[in-house]
């Protein structure tokens, strides 16, 4: 696919669709085509965090933007499938952040509300999909809310849910189609945002050894799970592993596969 709506359109499709969208989020060309390549795989999306640390950056609009989308250029230009990138909080304008990430073949993003004031949050959403219409493109906004990440460990639970669910409800009453509330985990809050939301309207992310099945998601209604930076550990968990099996005296895992 190498027509820009015809790819928006797609990931959109994805979303709405009866099965969950799972996206495995990659951080560079190799990571992006061994996940493309993967049985079951219909779209990307990239990690502003993994990016970030293989340029050696800290997380949180480090690494300079040039930089980042010429990263995520070259995974677009490496896959046959839609590719939605994480425009973090927009860094310092969305709509022209969000231009430049259609320029090098993006169709879709995450942006960061980081608590803004509502107004503020809600602006850049607009400005976002306006980017999108002028390049006369569906952009797939996952507008994320940072409701749950930013609360802290003594929080009111009911009351960071209902500040979700606030800033959720206003971004997709702004044009956002899905609402990314990372952070949630358990059953009852994710069936809350789902009900609040609307079917196929939640993004959620996974997290090792505390989320939900992608299956049981799907059955509460949740359009898409991610994995975030997740993935790039998940390697570097099997890297370190093997190193310290090799330094001990080793060798490297059996069946090791050719994936690059």
């Amino acid at each position: 696919m190498t027509d820009l709506a015809t790819r928006a359109r797609t990931l959109l499709d994805l979303h709405t669709a009866p099965e969950i969208l799972t996206l495995t989020n990659v951080w560079d060309v190799v990571s992006a085509t061994v996940v493309a390549g993967t049985p079951g795989v219909r779209a990307l999306a990239t990690a502003s965090h993994s990016i970030a640390a293989t340029f050696g950056y800290e997380d949180g609009e480090n690494i300079p933007l040039e930089l980042h989308l010429d990263m995520v250029g070259r995974i677009v230009a490496a896959v046959d499938v839609p590719v939605t990138m994480d425009l973090e909080g927009g860094y310092g304008d969305a709509g022209e952040t969000a231009r430049r990430a259609i320029e090098v073949g993006v169709v879709g993003g995450n942006l960061e509300d980081q608590m803004k004031p509502l107004d503020d949050a809600v602006a850049a959403v607009e400005a976002v999909l306006r980017a999108g219409r002028d390049a006369g493109i569906d952009f797939v906004l996952n507008a994320r809310t940072d409701a749950f990440v930013k609360a802290g460990p003594d929080a009111d639970r009911a009351a960071v849910l209902a500040e979700a669910t606030t800033r959720g409800r206003a971004f997709l009453e702004a044009g956002a189609p899905v609402v990314f509330v990372p952070g949630v985990v358990a059953r009852g809050e994710i069936a809350e945002l789902a009900e609040a939301f609307g079917p196929r309207r939640l993004t959620v992310i996974s997290v090792p050894g505390a989320s939900l099945p992608a299956s049981e998601l799907q059955e509460l209604g949740v359009a898409r799970v991610s994995t975030g930076p997740f993935t790039q550990r998940v390697a570097l968990t099997a890297l370190q592993d093997a190193v310290t099996a090799m330094v001990a005296g080793g060798t490297l895992p059996a069946g090791t596969r050719p994936l690059n």
